[in-house]
C-alpha cells in the first residue's frame, strides 16, 4: 500500500495545551521517503514557473524551503522572528490568537522583480504567511504563491491568503484546530 504525505505526520493530543491536536511534521522529516515525497509534491505545483528565490518562514519552513530551493537551484531567504537576523532588517507585525508577533527579513534579501515562493509546514490562521507576503512585497518581490505541507481549513488561513490574491498549495488538510 502506498503512503501519502499525511500518513507520515504524527498527531499529538493536548499539546501545547488541552484541546489542541498538534500536527507534528518531525516524523515526516525523519523519514527519507516521506520527506522526499513532500518536497517533490511542494515543487510539482510550480513546475514550469520561474522562481528566483524560495522564502522559508521560521522555523520548520527553513527545513522545507531549503530543500525546495536546493531542488530548484535557487537561493533561499529566511523570514525570522524579531531579533534573530544579524543585519539590517525590515519588520512586519501581525496578530496571534493571544497577542502580537513580529517577523523580519534582511533589507537586501530580495530585489525588485524577483519571483518568490513562500514555504512553511503549516497554514493555520494565515497571520505568519500574510506577514511574510507583505515583507517580500515591501522589498519589491513578486510572491507567486504559498506552499504548505498542512492546511488547517477550520482556522481560515487559506481564505486570508487567497483574499490577498495569493495562490495557496497544501499537500494535505486536517480538520479541527
Amino acid at each position: 500500500m502506498s503512503r501519502e504525505v499525511k500518513d507520515y505526520i504524527r498527531s499529538i493530543h493536548d499539546f501545547p495545551h488541552e484541546g489542541i491536536i498538534f500536527r507534528d511534521v518531525t516524523t515526516l522529516f525523519s523519514d527519507a521517503r516521506g520527506f522526499r515525497m513532500a518536497v517533490d509534491q511542494l515543487l510539482h505545483a510550480y513546475a514550469g514557473q520561474r522562481i528566483d528565490k524560495v522564502v522559508g518562514l521560521e522555523a520548520r519552513g527553513f527545513i522545507l524551503g531549503g530543500a525546495v530551493a536546493h531542488q530548484l537551484s535557487v537561493g533561499f531567504v529566511p523570514i525570522r522572528k524579531k531579533g534573530k537576523l544579524p543585519g539590517t532588517v525590515i519588520s512586519e507585525a501581525y496578530q496571534l490568537e493571544y497577542g502580537e508577533a513580529i517577523m523580519e527579513i534582511h533589507d537586501d534579501a530580495l530585489r525588485a522583480g524577483e519571483r518568490v515562493l513562500i514555504v512553511d509546514d503549516l497554514l493555520a490562521t494565515g497571520g505568519t504567511a500574510a506577514a511574510g507576503i507583505t515583507l517580500c512585497q515591501r522589498l519589491g518581490a513578486e510572491v507567486i504563491g504559498c506552499a504548505f505541507v498542512i492546511d488547517l481549513p477550520d482556522l481560515g488561513g487559506r481564505k486570508v491568503l487567497e483574499g490577498l490574491g495569493m495562490p495557496v498549495h497544501a499537500l494535505c488538510a486536517f480538520e479541527g484546530a
